[in-house]
């Protein structure tokens, strides 16, 4: 009887319940747009901080760059002597630590044992720069001048004068080349400055190569360079061979080269020394835990994790998901209430045009929680519509978003923090808050995934709509006695 009632109200009523069932798919679209956009903003912003930090990382551990001392400025400084043969070419390489003050290596096991830290991996920041050219050698000349006039040793008529000589033409053209270098620990590439790229032509280094004379380099620096594998390439007067080339998982590397930790050692003069360690929590939720644990048991040292990276994104991204947390959800919240209200007055509505109905099956014996039942079955099939069309809206305009794939743009700039207590990453020394002099700017596509908690929030809203509207309207039925059907007859 319920059932054969109910189906036969609804398509009764099909306007009434269509104008229910839309206001309520407005509202749930709304939630799953803005919902999916906001999984995409997200995605997009670990992209970024992936790109940086390294694949599986939560946080670094580095030492902020102390104060120069005397007359050291720590920056290059070349020397070259002027010889006389134009044609000899001279270079002469400068390897720089890059980042912040060196920490022991002894450190990187001491950072593992502590509590809720997983693993913990040592890396070397370093920055070669690369001078080389030629100086030509300029030619003293002497000048004659024709002097009119009385006697002399010209004659008569006049005579020549000779000047002081003049050095003429020389110079020197020199080429310079920057470009960052990282020492990986072999043993574990999984945690680190090369965990965010795979290699795409060659091979990865093995954990035999601990001290090898090998490289990998970043697929734009080989490409601008020449660069293949099995070629060598020589930094600082050491020939490495190169064994692969890496890509970036999600934007371009800023790491040029990456060499076995213990030779990047060598090279920068950082002997059991490195620049970054990063870190691997136990569990992602005890984070902010592990990182006063860290800063309690290890002195001098600054740690960051994901989270204070985030904060040194700018740009569009960061502008378009901040709206998207909290205007878009604000504003989806406020349709949907408003969708829900609506839903229950028009529900309301229809109940008091339906007095003589109800108040006849009352009359009949139907009892008052009877009448909220049919009434609340369907409000609830009336939610149920609703939801069904707002999950369809809702996944029509996220696909719509994926299928646009907006442009996004990531600026990755210092937290204007003093110090180098960044996260690590890049070995380029452009992966952190505090350690970068110029931003980065980074190109996100933008995608909209629905997952299925997403669509389960969606049918959730919807059958709660469907009650909210059917409780009001159920309430207000329960009040109708027979003698109201009675006055309403003409």
């Amino acid at each position: 009887m319920f059932g054969i009632y109910l189906k036969r109200e609804l398509s009764r009523r099909k306007k009434a319940a269509l104008v229910i069932a839309m206001g309520l798919a407005l509202g749930i679209a709304l939630v799953i747009t803005v919902n999916s956009v906001s999984a995409g903003m997200q995605q997009a912003q670990d992209k970024v901080l992936k790109s940086l930090y390294g694949l599986g990382t939560d946080m670094t551990v580095t030492k902020a760059q102390a104060a120069p001392t005397g007359n050291a400025s720590g920056r290059p400084k070349f020397d070259f002597d002027a010889r006389s043969d134009s044609d000899d070419t001279q270079s002469s390489d400068r390897v720089m630590t890059q980042g912040g003050q060196s920490l022991k290596s002894s450190l990187v096991e001491k950072v593992a044992t502590q509590k809720g830290v997983a693993s913990a991996v040592g890396a070397l920041s370093l920055n070669v720069t690369k001078v080389d050219g030629s100086f030509t050698q300029g030619k003293a000349k002497s000048s004659t001048t024709q002097q009119q006039g009385g006697g002399g040793q010209g004659g008569p008529g006049g005579g020549t004068s000779t000047g002081q000589p003049q050095v003429q033409g020389g110079g020197a053209s020199f080429d310079v080349n920057s470009y960052s270098v990282a020492g990986v620990d072999v043993t574990q590439q999984d945690l680190g400055p090369l965990a965010t790229s795979k290699i795409t032509t060659g091979k990865t280094f093995t954990a035999s190569q601990t001290n090898a004379k090998v490289a990998v380099l970043s697929k734009s620096y080989a490409k601008e360079n020449k660069y293949t594998v099995g070629k060598t390439i020589k930094i600082s007067g050491t020939k490495y061979k190169v064994i692969g080339i890496a890509t970036p998982d999600s934007s371009e590397s800023t790491t040029d080269v990456y060499l076995p930790l213990k030779q990047a050692q060598t090279l920068g003069d950082s002997k059991n020394k490195v620049t970054t360690i990063y870190v691997k929590a136990t569990d992602s939720k005890q984070i902010d835990t592990v990182k006063a644990t860290i800063q309690k048991n290890i002195d001098g040292t600054t740690v960051t994790t994901s989270a204070d990276l985030a904060d040194t994104v700018s740009g569009s991204l960061s502008t378009a998901s901040n709206l998207a947390t909290s205007v878009g959800k604000w504003l989806s919240i406020a349709v949907l209430v408003a969708a829900f209200l609506v839903a229950a007055l028009l529900t309301s509505s229809a109940v008091s045009r339906r007095v003589r109905e109800f108040g006849t099956l009352k009359a009949l014996g139907w009892p008052s929680g009877k009448v909220t039942r049919q009434v609340v079955g369907e409000s609830i099939v009336n939610g149920l519509l609703g939801g069904a069309l707002g999950i369809g809206i809702g996944l029509a305009a996220a696909y719509t978003v994926t299928a646009i794939s907006p442009t996004l743009t990531a600026q990755l700039g210092s937290s204007g923090g003093g110090g180098g207590g960044g996260m690590g990453g890049g070995p380029g020394g452009q992966g952190g808050p505090g350690r970068q002099a110029a931003s980065t700017t980074m190109d996100i596509a933008l995608s909209a995934p629905v997952s299925l908690t997403t669509i389960a929030l969606a049918a959730g809203l919807a059958i709660a709509g469907g009650l909210i509207a059917g409780a009001m309207g159920g309430w207000r039925a329960s009040r109708m006695r027979p003698a109201d059907a009675l006055r309403s007859v003409q």
